[in-house]
């Protein structure tokens, strides 16, 4: 009867062993980490944005409707609790985006509005908050993508048999991920016309 218990408790040991939680464990904390250096680089942007805003206000103060604009987007972000949580609500999650898209758009509103101001150009503390901001942009669509990787990977294990049968009995579901805010407008060609 010994032998028995002894082979089923092995038997059982090795079905576990089988089971995808590890799996599971290792790929969620690959998203946390991958989240985590999301928000460090978003952070790093909005730090970036007072600086460049009293920058930009010094040589274009009558453009003030696009300098509020970049500071409201700013305060959005900033009041919005950015957790590793974050992640496992997809209410949240796009909040988070939306914020995060609209300060992107101020910015690139304001860099615009930058163009029309010569001396503010040649100007050393702009130039170097913008190469600043432009380096913050490309470490941000990295952080990205390294998160876009690691949700991948784990929904496809919590969607996986046999995993996902693990994944219910402990609650896992899959994680929400970035997405495009308009595909419609994006799969349209741009009109290019020469005149």
């Amino acid at each position: 009867m010994r032998k028995l218990i002894t082979a089923f408790l092995l038997l059982l040991a090795l079905q576990l062993s089988g089971c995808g939680y590890n799996t599971l464990q290792a790929t969620d904390e690959q998203i946390n980490a991958a989240w985590s250096e999301v928000l460090n680089q978003y952070q790093r942007r909005a730090d970036l944005v007072p600086n460049l805003v009293n920058v930009v206000k010094g040589y274009a103060s009558h453009e003030r409707e696009v300098l509020e604009t970049v500071t409201n987007a700013r305060a959005r972000v900033g009041s919005l609790q950015a957790t590793p949580e974050l992640v496992n609500d997809e209410q949240a999650f796009a909040r988070f985006q939306a914020a995060q898209g609209e300060l992107t758009s101020a910015i690139s509103r304001l860099l615009v509005v930058a163009e029309n101001y010569p001396n503010l150009k040649a100007d050393g503390a702009f130039r170097d908050l913008q190469a600043q901001l432009e380096g913050t942009e490309n470490r941000i669509t990295v952080a990205r993508n390294r998160y876009i990787q690691a949700v991948q990977q784990y929904n496809t294990t919590v969607r996986s048999f046999p995993t996902n049968l693990t994944a219910m009995v402990f609650g896992m579901k899959t994680k929400p991920n970035f997405s495009v805010e308009n595909e419609q407008a994006i799969s349209t060609p741009p009109a290019v016309k020469f005149e």
